[in-house]
């Protein structure tokens, strides 16, 4: 029992930042003025879909959003530290999903990355990596790598918290789950000297946060701009995973998450 509550809950922060929200894997929203209808991925399930988004929303406006808007009170080196963190963890998922895609090169560079900002970096608060010239790689995860191949997205649907997905990026996160989060390895899955399963929680928890709070202007411009908010996120969600699998590099009214001076 107490294995599946962990799995239970483990699910539950590993797509946090996925709230009712379209969440990018690289903690950023683009909102574009570009219509999509996504014809080709079926919103399976649109009337049960709708009921849960607006129980999504009540959530997000009774606690999540409430939560962002204190982090955001914090100072800047502490949410700049944080994001830093989180960041740097993200690599142990980008790091294989590069090498399944064949992105050798990225693997490399993102290797680098975690080695230097985990070590010089204390633990990824800094991003020494970045002042050493290696740059920032995007990020990657399972659901974009079974897009890669071929798999193609399934249904679209809402689940309850998690938010907007699909079939495929569903597989993806259990694929995540089933082992291939090295951070969920080494916290969660071994008993470790210097951390434990608390740890990784944690660190799931402040990513959603810390997603919410870089993009609170965001999501209140779309929800007051948009006709139908449930549809505009569900466009919204699916051209983003496209892009991302395509690795399109572009972006509109993009707020980037390494400029915390553009919200402040």
């Amino acid at each position: 029992m107490k294995k599946l509550f962990s799995i239970a809950i483990l699910i539950l922060f590993s797509q946090f930042q996925l709230l009712n929200v379209l969440a990018g894997s690289d903690g950023e929203v683009e909102i574009s003025s570009k219509k999509n209808n996504n014809q080709e991925v079926k919103d399976c399930f649109e009337s049960i879909n709708r009921g849960v988004f607006a129980f999504n929303q009540g959530l997000d406006n009774v606690i999540f959003k409430p939560l962002a808007k204190g982090y955001r009170k914090l100072p800047q080196p502490i949410r700049s530290g944080t994001s830093n963190v989180i960041g740097n963890l993200g690599n142990v998922v980008t790091i294989p999903n590069n090498i399944l895609q064949g992105q050798v090169k990225d693997a490399g560079m993102n290797s680098l990355r975690l080695i230097i900002n985990s070590t010089l970096g204390i633990a990824g608060i800094f991003d020494v990596a970045s002042y050493y010239g290696i740059e920032k790689r995007d990020k990657e995860d399972y659901g974009q790598t079974l897009g890669a191949w071929g798999v193609t997205e399934g249904c679209y649907f809402i689940l309850p918290v998690l938010g907007p997905t699909t079939v495929r990026d569903s597989v993806g996160s259990l694929v995540n789950i089933m082992g291939g989060d090295a951070w969920y390895n080494v916290t969660v899955a071994n008993d470790t000297q210097y951390f434990n399963e608390a740890d990784y929680y944690l660190s799931r928890v402040l990513s959603g946060v810390d997603f919410r709070a870089k993009n609170l202007e965001s999501f209140d411009s779309l929800e007051k701009t948009s006709i139908d908010l449930y549809a505009s996120i569900r466009s919204l969600y699916l051209q983003d995973r496209q892009r991302k699998i395509q690795n399109i590099d572009q972006a509109t009214e993009t707020m980037n998450d390494d400029d915390w001076d553009e919200i402040d």
